[in-house]
């Protein structure tokens, strides 16, 4: 893996961006598309700032997403179909895209999904890592040997509360309880994965995934056995890292 320490969120996204729009790039001269795997949140901000103004071919790329709330609809704020819409789909009109609906019957999602998804590797995914470490919505302790491509998971009350402290929800009375959201093995099949992590309330997620070794009580630290895993935070996010920690993973 490679970490990327950024000065501030905007070299965060623009650096993670030009990241990514490369490995799209190449995959569309060696094959004539591109799969996606897109994160959403707080966090992806600066990313999504960035990525929708690079130089790519939309059209001749498909993007998934790793997660959505159990019976939310797409005009509730917090839901991950519109935040992806409106910061993603509409403004670069990919050539083809998959968003979760989280008021149709899961088990029917989650089996069209894994019919389309399973056609093709996905050659770039943007994996975000949330405040207990998460990937996707693999709350600790994660299951690692899951054999489903998307499955129903119960969130924990870490996880509920960081959407609370991102400002999607009011109280944990509000919040979905459960979602649907890509296994943690299905993760680790994209050919590349881009990590994009700032913010302060991450630091401890950061210190957690780069000083244990692989462990499902931090999700993340099995992005580290990726062969190629970039994982990008700016000051804050970092802050909790040793000298010895940054050295070994730069």
């Amino acid at each position: 893996m490679k970490l990327i320490i950024c000065k501030d969120t905007s070299e965060l996204g623009k650096k993670s961006a030009e990241q990514t729009a490369k490995a799209i790039n190449m995959a569309i001269k060696e094959k004539g598309f591109a799969r996606i795997l897109l994160s959403t949140g707080a966090s992806q901000f600066p990313f999504f700032n960035e990525i929708v103004n690079e130089n790519v071919d939309w059209s001749k790329v498909e993007m998934f997403h790793l997660d959505e709330y159990v019976g939310i609809s797409e005009n509730h704020p917090a839901s991950f179909k519109r935040y992806l819409l409106d910061r993603f789909v509409l403004k670069v009109n990919p050539g083809k895209y998959h968003l979760i609906n989280g008021q149709e019957n899961p088990q029917t999602t989650i089996e069209n999904l894994t019919k389309i998804l399973r056609q093709s590797p996905i050659d770039v995914g943007l994996i975000g890592i949330g405040e207990n470490a998460h990937i996707a919505f693999n709350d600790p302790p994660a299951n690692f040997n899951d054999t489903c491509a998307y499955k129903v998971v119960t969130l924990a009350e870490r996880c509920l509360d960081q959407q609370i402290g991102e400002g999607w929800f009011k109280n944990r009375e509000e919040t979905f309880k459960q979602a649907i959201s890509m296994s943690a093995p299905e993760i680790m099949k994209c050919k590349k994965i881009i990590s994009v992590v700032p913010y302060k309330v991450k630091a401890e997620a950061v210190y957690n995934t780069l000083n244990s070794e692989l462990t499902n009580e931090v999700p993340a630290t099995l992005l580290k056995q990726h062969a190629d895993f970039t994982l990008y935070c700016d000051q804050d996010s970092a802050s909790m890292l040793t000298k010895d920690l940054i050295e070994k993973y730069q």
